[in-house]
């Protein structure tokens, strides 16, 4: 009877335990703990002994789950624990217009081996040449757009 009190225990401890380490490592674990006592109890104790120590082990994992997911996030200290901040900036500049960009001149800023940086208009944008390797400085002429660059051909 001690062993199965132990492991109920201890997987209780482990799955409260989850909301401090990241990972799933100690939610498993307390879960593996909390069956290896309801088997224990099932061996010793026979169906009906089985059957009540697995009703308390639910019991106990849906207790312990709604003080971890409903009643610590209202709490101060749960508080603490939340990140809700978020960031407003973007990895990259935004890409232009497609309709304002598209048929107009650009200066290669860097050599296109085919990827590369063009000027449009004093912008600086990321490129990728159709037309394969292009030199620095040479003219070329936007052809259009893709997810994150410009698509640029030789004039």
């Amino acid at each position: 009877m001690n062993i199965i009190l132990i492991l109920f225990l201890l997987g209780v401890l482990l799955l409260a335990g989850e909301v401090f380490v990241p990972g799933a490592v100690l939610g498993i674990i307390g879960g593996i703990c909390m069956a290896a006592g309801c088997v224990i109890s099932f061996l010793q104790f026979g169906p009906v002994g089985g059957s009540v120590a697995t009703v308390v082990a639910l019991t106990l994992l849906a207790l312990t789950l709604y003080v971890e997911l409903v009643w610590l996030p209202k709490t101060r200290f749960g508080r603490k624990l939340i990140v809700e901040t978020t960031v407003g900036a973007t990895s990259q500049p935004p890409l232009a217009d497609k309709a304002s960009i598209v048929g107009k001149t650009a200066e290669a800023a860097t050599p296109l081996v085919p990827s590369g940086y063009v000027l449009v208009e004093g912008r600086r944008y990321e490129a990728f040449s159709q037309s394969g390797h292009v030199a620095k400085g040479a003219q070329l002429r936007v052809a259009g757009l893709d997810n994150f660059r410009l698509i640029v051909t030789k004039t």
